[in-house]
């Protein structure tokens, strides 16, 4: 290859570079706030499926836990100025794709009363599988109704009391890893909230 060929490809890669670059910045100028709308609303509606019933705006009642290393954001449900429930955004970093990110709701009393997957890249037909398997009454798979002072939210095959997905291991404890986690940070939340009054 001469110099002028060598040239000529370095240039032509250049402004393709430069092209590419532009139009990707372009894109993102005019998408990130719908993404951003997007993931807010994704929020709104897990907040509403799953914690008891409400009458404030947990968004703004929004504070935050440091367990294990992760700065997770917890959410205050009242009703009537009572407190009715706390979600916990807990994200689970050691799925078997990648991240994992869950919203889990507690009530007044401790139990678990529903959760979110927000976004996750595990396997379809596998770790996918999560959203529902957690919530099956069958055999010991639903974490939902289980108080965290009394359940061990570990998978079976380690010792606790949730079956984990058949073929998902990983995945499993990696939900129920960041179960663990949500539940002590609503325990934090809820004591340094007594402890202030």
């Amino acid at each position: 290859m001469n110099k002028n060929s060598m040239l000529s490809m370095v240039c032509s890669l250049g402004i393709i570079t430069v092209l590419t670059g532009l139009i990707l910045g372009v894109v993102n100028y005019y998408t990130k706030d719908a993404i951003a709308d997007a993931a807010l609303q994704t929020k709104i509606d897990a907040l509403a499926d799953i914690l008891p019933e409400f009458d404030n705006n947990p968004l703004e009642q929004r504070n935050f836990a440091v367990v294990n290393g992760d700065t997770l954001i917890v959410y205050a449900a009242t009703k009537e100025g009572e407190p009715v429930g706390v979600a916990v955004e807990s994200p689970a970093h050691d799925g078997f794709s990648g991240d994992i990110s869950l919203m889990f709701g507690f009530n007044a009393e401790g139990a678990v009363s529903g959760f979110k997957v927000l976004a996750h890249s595990e396997t379809p037909g596998l770790g996918a599988k999560m959203e529902d398997w957690f919530r099956d009454s069958v055999a010991s798979r639903s974490v939902i109704g289980r108080n965290i002072g009394a359940a061990d939210f570990s998978v079976t095959k380690d010792g606790g009391e949730i079956d984990g997905i058949t073929a998902a291991t990983i995945t499993s404890r990696a939900f129920l890893g960041a179960l663990r986690r949500a539940a002590e940070a609503y325990r934090k939340y809820v004591s340094e909230t007594k402890e202030s009054k």
